[in-house]
């Protein structure tokens, strides 16, 4: 059985993740992700991101040129085995531009993130990330880092 202690705390790092990306506090995702964390965002095709600081410069690289976010998480499900656990949870997450890409549709991307992670001694972290994008709406061109209008 699950202790809710437990399952909260999981459900709080996976939360940080969508407060730190949405008011740009970059240093928060320390209490997300652990150094050696893998993610793959979108699709299948694309390499994966190995370690916090590769995962944290290409989100940045897309957030910084964008404007407002908001990641909306919901329908949790967590299940731990000992020191391991994983979580899965719908995801809705909105991006306006910003700048020369204001004028771009804003683009909105439906999803579901699976997470895998590891108690460490500063507590839970995601080790291994999954986004998978099911549905898009909007111009992703507002996420691009060199964009440029024509």
């Amino acid at each position: 059985m699950t202790s809710g202690s437990e399952r909260d705390a999981i459900i709080d790092v996976v939360n940080h993740y969508a407060y730190a990306l949405d008011d740009r506090k970059w240093h928060m995702l320390d209490q997300v992700f652990t150094l050696d964390a893998v993610a793959r965002y979108g699709r299948s095709d694309q390499p994966p991101l190995i370690g916090r600081e590769t995962i944290v410069a290409s989100i940045r690289s897309h957030l910084d040129g964008c404007g407002p976010s908001q990641h909306l998480l919901g329908n949790h499900v967590v299940n731990i085995d000992g020191d391991t656990a994983t979580a899965t949870c719908k995801a809705r997450v909105y991006h306006y531009g910003a700048g020369s890409r204001s004028s771009l549709v804003p683009y909105e991307c439906f999803g579901v993130y699976r997470d895998r992670l590891r108690r460490e001694p500063s507590g839970w972290r995601i080790f291994d990330r999954v986004f998978e994008v099911q549905l898009t709406v909007g111009d992703a061109q507002i996420l691009q880092p060199n964009w440029q209008p024509s």
